[in-house]
């Protein structure tokens, strides 16, 4: 993808497309996988192939206009983060009134998909931009910003149960709790590798909230998404088949917690970016327990 984008014949081309996070695309995997959930859980395990298209574009674009409102937000900050200061706005080589004009046409998008959905499901959809949009202010004023980043990842359940089912129930809340907790376990381990700048410049952080116990609470967010999983099985009649897979689920994140135990980066980002194993891995489990 790198090759693909450096290819591009204008540099607004690349430097929007690297904005939007387009050679990284784990961030559209993590967002991605919560709404498919929703989609097998509420359609009975069955696969319904337009709304999978659907929401695979709209976790696209959704991601992408989060990334570009992450980075105005932090265009003052991210130069004093050395995993971030070489980023489009933070190296000044886009500039704001671009990057919000880009903004502006991501949720465009974002809206002309969310007119296919049924009425309830466009409605949360307007709640779902308005998380993502909001998100990087929350790091700024929430203790635990992973908390609202945790809301914005897993509303993707709602929106999708709303669609295939044309309802809510009190078992969509139960997956959006599953999603959630995933979505801040992950999204601690990502902090853990920003710790010492993040504390430095005052930005917060679950890495920072969790201290020496970030490592364990990581784990017991792993343990609550997979407790709430199997409810959630349970209470869908889900056979043996949905239970193994939150099995191999379960030992892919004892894996995660093993291999970060010395909070060393290059491990917590080869933990972080295997979440999208772990997302597919529930997403078969919803597929192999009809």
């Amino acid at each position: 993808m790198n090759r693909l984008i450096a290819r591009l014949p204008k540099p607004w081309m690349r430097e929007s497309l690297l904005l939007m996070r387009v050679d990284r695309p784990i961030g559209t995997w993590l967002l991605l996988w919560p709404a498919l959930w929703g989609v097998v859980a509420a359609g009975a395990g069955a696969i319904h192939l337009g709304w999978l298209v659907v929401f695979a574009l709209g976790a696209f674009v959704m991601r992408s206009a989060g990334c570009v409102a992450n980075d105005l937000a932090d265009r003052d900050i991210d130069p004093m983060v050395a995993r971030t200061r070489n980023r489009p706005l933070a190296a000044r080589r886009v500039t704001p009134t671009i990057a919000k004009r880009l903004l502006f046409a991501l949720l465009l998008i974002a809206l002309l998909l969310g007119l296919t959905l049924p009425i309830q499901a466009l409605q949360l959809c307007f709640v779902g931009a308005l998380l993502a949009v909001t998100y990087p202010f929350a790091k700024r004023f929430i203790p635990v910003p992973q908390l609202y980043l945790g809301i914005a990842f897993a509303w993707g359940v709602p929106i999708a149960w709303a669609t295939v089912a044309q309802s809510l129930e009190p078992t969509t809340w139960l997956l959006f709790g599953a999603a959630m907790s995933w979505t801040i376990a992950f999204d601690t381990i990502y902090a853990m590798m920003d710790q010492e700048d993040d504390r430095k410049i005052g930005v917060n952080s679950t890495a920072l909230f969790f201290g020496r116990y970030a490592i364990a609470a990581t784990g017991l967010l792993f343990v609550v998404s997979l407790g709430l999983l199997v409810e959630v099985g349970l209470r869908l009649g889900m056979d043996w088949g949905y239970f193994l897979f939150l099995l191999a689920a379960l030992l892919h994140a004892i894996w995660q917690i093993i291999s970060i135990r010395d909070q060393e980066n290059l491990a917590l980002m080869r933990a972080f970016v295997a979440n999208k194993w772990f997302g597919m891995l529930v997403f078969l489990a919803f597929l192999a327990g009809r």
